[in-house]
């Protein structure tokens, strides 16, 4: 599980790096930066994984959102993947900013050509974990997932597919629906083919109905948002919480939009959230 070091500065105390590796899952190379805080000098730290929205990067949450400050203070690793594989060859990859490059729906493709590179959910929750665990200081028993827009449809279908390796989760402005959206329904088939029971594997308000997660879901959605209604639909998911009793805690937040503005005012909340389960004994 080699690692190539792009860059990394101190932050805070601690350590801002990028790096890429040679995936076996998605057979590309694939970036990812992690956050490494002063905490990490004196054994394994808590992991938080942030998952980006369409057309966004590994650097995207890095240089936007703020985070290394409070992740300092309260001794979480942040970890942040790219959001898909890239140049992988594939005629059309590029065509669309919301399918293929910088969109991989963090799935795990099963239609040709896709399915050969465009395997985000297995990179996500198995390799992209053990190559953490392999060359940082990480506590692979304390691992929580968030994101934004798609990157939060992804936090919720990972957490809710494995309660049992996240300790906590939380969203801002996912996607809660993915097969009840245009984003999805242009993406789903083309990654998983036409039969929609497939697509409900990655649709969380689908899932939360088969298994629900056992701490509390944080989501934030800001009220300005010009995605709000056609795409994002955060009353289904609360609709589906209520009905099993999933624990969900959904804030809409008056004059906010889609915007990185949005998540960097309300980071902190989000930090906490899940340094108060990370760190429980």
């Amino acid at each position: 599980m080699d690692i190539e070091t792009i860059s990394e500065q101190r932050s805070f105390g601690g350590v801002q790096g990028f790096y890429r590796h040679t995936s076996a899952v998605c057979a590309a190379p694939m970036r990812f930066a992690v956050y490494t805080p002063p905490q990490a000098a004196h054994g394994n730290v808590p992991v938080l994984y942030y998952l980006a929205g369409l057309t966004c990067s590994e650097e995207t949450f890095v240089i936007k959102a703020g985070a290394q400050r409070l992740a300092a203070e309260l001794g979480l690793m942040l970890v942040a993947p790219d959001t898909s594989p890239r140049n992988t060859g594939i005629a059309g990859e590029n065509d669309s900013w919301d399918f293929g490059t910088a969109a991989g729906f963090y799935v795990d493709a099963t239609r040709s050509p896709w399915s050969k590179y465009f395997n985000m959910y297995s990179y996500v929750t198995r390799e992209l974990p053990a190559l953490i665990a392999a060359n940082f200081p990480a506590d692979a028993t304390c691992q929580g997932i968030f994101g934004h827009s798609m990157g939060g449809h992804g936090a919720l279908v990972c957490a809710l597919r494995n309660p049992q390796q996240y300790r906590s989760v939380s969203a801002f402005a996912p996607i809660v629906a993915s097969s009840q959206c245009p984003w999805g329904e242009k993406a789903l088939p083309r990654f998983l083919g036409d039969d929609r029971a497939a697509w409900k594997n990655y649709d969380a308000t689908e899932l939360v109905q088969q298994k629900t997660f056992p701490g509390t879901i944080l989501i934030d959605q800001g009220e300005a948002d010009k995605f709000l209604v056609e795409q994002l639909k955060p009353e289904l998911f609360e609709a589906a919480c209520a009905k099993v009793g999933q624990a969900l805690i959904l804030r809409y937040q008056p004059g906010y939009d889609h915007s990185y503005y949005f998540i960097s005012t309300f980071i902190e909340d989000h930090l906490r959230h899940h340094a108060a389960a990370l760190t429980q004994d």
